[in-house]
């Protein structure tokens, strides 16, 4: 995975973002990412493979959407819980630790959780 290192993106406050497959580390957040590197390639793989299997546009049309729904439903306390309450966040979270989950991942994991 191409690695990017910046001030711009993602956000302040946020360490990582994948963008079609190119991940994006925020330059004050380097040491963080290099000490969790297996981990947060691993989330992020997830989102590749997520993007993929919805072409892309439509990955992010949805990511979209459930953040926005998640936010306006008052569900959620917050902003960060609604963002990790995002149905394609949710799969990654959960399953960022176990290196072997894209191997047996079936298509559209997201949807069932």
């Amino acid at each position: 995975m191409k690695v990017i290192y910046n001030n711009l993106i993602p956000f302040k406050g946020y360490l990582a973002m994948n963008l079609f497959g190119i991940l994006f580390v925020r330059k004050d957040k380097k040491d963080i990412y290099l000490m969790n590197k297996d981990i947060i390639d691993n989330h992020e793989k997830i989102h590749t493979s997520q993007m993929k299997e919805l072409l892309y546009l439509f990955f992010y049309i949805i990511y979209l959407l459930n953040y926005i729904i998640n936010i306006l439903s008052f569900k959620f306390r917050s902003i960060k819980e609604s963002y990790r309450n995002i149905k394609f966040e949710k799969e990654a979270y959960q399953n960022e630790r176990d290196m072997s989950y894209l191997k047996n991942r079936k298509h559209f994991a997201w949807w069932r959780i």
